[in-house]
């Protein structure tokens, strides 16, 4: 895996947030700061794969499938709220 270097301009203040964060668990500034970034790239590519699936969706088969469920009642605890 490659590495490259990035100069990170950050507000002391959150720097410094970020010190305490990563000193709570027990890693580096460095690591700590590569683990929000992966967290965050993963985040917005997951939402562009559900966005995605979503512009795909057929609505009329969705609920024809929900038709054929059958009359049997919901299990305990999938019950809908107020019922």
């Amino acid at each position: 895996m490659s590495k490259n270097n990035y100069p990170l301009k950050a507000p002391e203040s959150i720097l410094a947030a970020a010190r305490r964060a990563a000193r709570r668990d027990g890693v580096n500034l460095n690591q700590f700061i590569n683990t929000a970034l992966a967290e965050k790239v993963a985040a917005l590519e997951a939402e562009e794969v559900f966005t995605q699936r979503a512009a795909r969706a057929d609505k009329a088969r969705f609920l024809d499938v929900l038709r054929r469920v059958g009359p049997e009642p919901p299990r305990s605890g999938d019950e809908l709220p107020g019922d």
